[in-house]
């Protein structure tokens, strides 16, 4: 069905294609992934020590290990100049896709 011809089209004429814009675009989206992935690990891990499901020792390395991999994932960011907020897809209607980091880390001087 053809749009009106006073309501503007949704996509523009061109799409940017240039091999930069591309590789930026893809990067942003598998770092996306890879935070949502995180964060939901690290809301799982924090249960599981509520619920007092870990030993002290399994305690000690679980924080270690989410500690090491939100600082890689924020070398990551660094690297490629992307912050938090860049990779909070806008979901419309539902919201970001991200939920608040519950670690609190920030885009901040370290």
């Amino acid at each position: 069905m053809a749009e009106p011809a006073d309501r503007p089209s949704r996509l523009p004429d061109r799409i940017e294609t240039d091999a930069e814009s591309v590789r930026r675009d893809l990067v942003r989206l598998v770092l996306t992934v890879v935070e949502l992935i995180r964060q939901l690990m690290e809301r799982q891990a924090l249960r599981r020590v509520e619920d007092e499901d870990l030993s002290e020792e399994q305690v000690e390395e679980l924080g270690l290990a989410l500690m090491k991999l939100a600082q890689a994932m924020q070398e990551l960011k660094d690297h490629f100049g992307f912050t938090s907020e860049d990779l909070n897809i806008d979901l419309g209607p539902l919201g970001p896709l991200l939920p608040e980091d519950p670690a609190g880390t920030d885009d901040g001087p370290r």
